[in-house]
């Protein structure tokens, strides 16, 4: 049966943002005279929004633990720095995967409403959907600033369950990490997981989701 609302992630899932946001966190870290980081540690990072990314960086090259960062008073100008990088890099080199594009307009073709809910901020959101064109594609888009809480926390499915009037068991979220599959589970609603995303290093099919995909040509059938 298709879905009455299917819900994506966007990072891992829709588009491969990784390179980007390494070359992001490695100008910014050029910028405070700090060591560079490889491009699978950043991989392993994303997922908590790039605030969080930056912090684990942070820590990561002054050998520090995460909260002194968060509580290092220039946090604020070092996260502004970023934010000019990943705008300047944001479309430079991330891709969609395969069948993403085809998948979303074959299901809009179908009549069923599109959400993404993501933890990547809205200004960042708005870049990537802007350099890949996906912005019409979707009826709604919840970002990581968009509400008080984020992913795993449910609120921002559940704001699109109510929002389309479609019940949890009618709905269907696909994502690429544990984060992703916590949030769905959180919201009764049911996730199919892709394994080419960003899953801080694990198996996707560890985290248990009701269906592990190869790729989004699955939503094609």
């Amino acid at each position: 049966m298709t879905p009455a609302l299917v819900l994506f992630d966007l990072d891992g899932t829709l588009v491969e943002t990784a390179p980007e946001i390494c070359d992001a966190v490695n100008d910014t870290l050029r910028h405070l005279g700090l060591p560079e980081v490889p491009q699978e540690r950043v991989d392993r990072w994303i997922g908590h929004g790039t605030r969080e990314l930056l912090v684990q960086a942070l820590a990561h090259v002054r050998r520090q633990p995460q909260e002194a960062v968060r509580a290092d008073a220039d946090l604020p100008l070092v996260f502004a720095e970023f934010d000019r990088h990943y705008q300047r890099r944001s479309g430079t080199r991330s891709r969609l995967y395969p069948h993403a594009r085809q998948a979303l307009q074959a299901l809009r073709a179908r009549g069923v409403p599109l959400a993404l809910v993501t933890n990547k901020e809205q200004r960042h959101v708005d870049a990537v959907l802007r350099a890949h064109a996906l912005a019409p594609l979707f009826d709604r888009v919840v970002c990581g600033d968009s509400l008080p809480t984020k992913k795993p926390d449910p609120a921002g499915v559940r704001s699109c369950l109510a929002q389309f009037g479609v019940g949890a068991a009618q709905a269907l979220f696909i994502g690429d990490s544990s984060i992703d599959v916590a949030t769905a589970r959180n919201a009764g609603v049911p996730v199919w997981a892709l394994p080419h995303g960003y899953n801080m290093g694990q198996p996707i099919a560890d985290s248990r989701p009701d269906r592990v995909i190869p790729d989004l040509g699955a939503l094609l059938q």
